[in-house]
């Protein structure tokens, strides 16, 4: 991410020298953010949504917040509830760049059309209370990194509130050059997104040399037994490698069911028919010599450490969300289980680890 704060007036540099389309604020501001000009593409107050025509790929984005004549709070989202920048506030005049590579693909969200298959094209909002956006400029990206998300629903870009996957809270972290392509969708094993010709076989087809693919399933392989766990997870690792991409496994995140202050077994991925779901994995990795991103073991350490009444915060609550479930995550919960995902990839040096902020 390129991030420059200055005083409105001053010189914006390389945001207005993009070319697909130079979609640039006419640089009339007002301390109402009603009647201050908005760049080209976009429309409305809070939020404000911004929509651009194009096909499917890669693009660099770069935004200038604030601008205006009183102070801001701004946050950025993208395509199917994909985070980009979260709430940043700008003083009365000042005004904060940055930049993003941003994967845009149709059907946006789950690749199945699962909660929706939204708009072709680029969709951008911008939220808060009071978001301010001065320029705005799209241009397409030239052969970025791309990371590919192969997962169920505890991964997935879900469409609506208030279920969110780790997969959609990551993408602020991500810096310029390189970008986060969500294949993951609900309700998936790894044999059915093996299968499915709108998951494993679309991203594939997708995966070009040096791209990291990471493979989460553990969820919904309940009565998957070992041998067939292996199989299908040695069968993407295969493809993956055939096409030139970095393979990465993810053991599965814990769910929220307690015995006393410890997750049971069930919470930890032992399936239906006795298999240990992350150990298999880990035994896959270490096998195939493929990096490993024991999500699993990172997580239970976070849900045990606070505790059967405080992790209930990481999970959907039916006082705040209107639904109990202990499976899926909150906004919360899935920003702190991404969280978890970014410090492994940091640890063990993998192929996103050098474009991450």
């Amino acid at each position: 991410m390129t991030v420059r704060s200055e005083r409105h007036g001053a010189r914006l540099g390389a945001v207005g020298l993009l070319t697909l389309a130079t979609l640039v604020s006419t640089g009339a501001t007002h301390a109402d953010s009603a009647t201050r000009a908005l760049p080209a593409g976009c429309s409305g107050t809070a939020p404000i949504k911004c929509h651009y025509a194009l096909s499917p790929g890669n693009y660099d984005v770069t935004v200038s917040i604030g601008g205006g004549g009183a102070a801001a709070e701004t946050d950025m989202w993208v395509e199917s509830r994909r985070q980009m920048l979260p709430a940043t506030k700008t003083a009365a005049g000042a005004t904060a760049t940055y930049s993003f590579t941003v994967n845009v693909r149709q059907p946006e969200g789950q690749p199945t059309g699962q909660g929706g298959t939204g708009n072709p094209g680029l969709d951008i909002r911008f939220a808060r209370a009071n978001p301010q956006v001065s320029a705005l400029s799209v241009k397409p990206a030239a052969q970025p990194l791309v990371a590919y998300l192969a997962g169920d629903s505890t991964v997935c870009d879900q469409s609506v509130a208030p279920y969110t996957g780790w997969g959609q809270m990551i993408t602020p972290a991500v810096g310029p050059g390189a970008s986060v392509a969500n294949y993951a969708d609900s309700g998936e094993s790894s044999g059915s997104f093996l299968r499915n010709s709108a998951l494993f076989p679309a991203l594939l087809a997708k995966v070009k040399a040096r791209d990291a693919v990471f493979i989460q399933f553990g969820h919904n392989d309940k009565q998957t037994s070992a041998s067939a766990f292996r199989s299908n997870l040695n069968s993407m690792i295969t493809q993956v490698r055939a096409k030139g991409g970095v393979p990465v496994l993810v053991t599965p995140p814990v769910r929220r069911q307690f015995n006393g202050s410890r997750l049971t077994p069930t919470a930890l991925h032992v399936n239906g028919v006795g298999v240990n779901l992350p150990a298999e994995m880990r035994s896959v990795g270490a096998a195939q010599n493929v990096p490993v991103i024991d999500l699993t073991t990172k997580s239970k350490t976070l849900v045990e450490s606070l505790g059967p009444s405080a992790s209930a915060q990481l999970f959907l609550r039916s006082s705040v969300d209107g639904v109990t479930d202990n499976t899926h995550f909150s906004q919360y919960g899935a920003s702190q289980m991404g969280g978890l995902v970014l410090q492994s990839i940091r640890e063990q040096r993998l192929p996103l680890a050098t474009h991450l902020r």
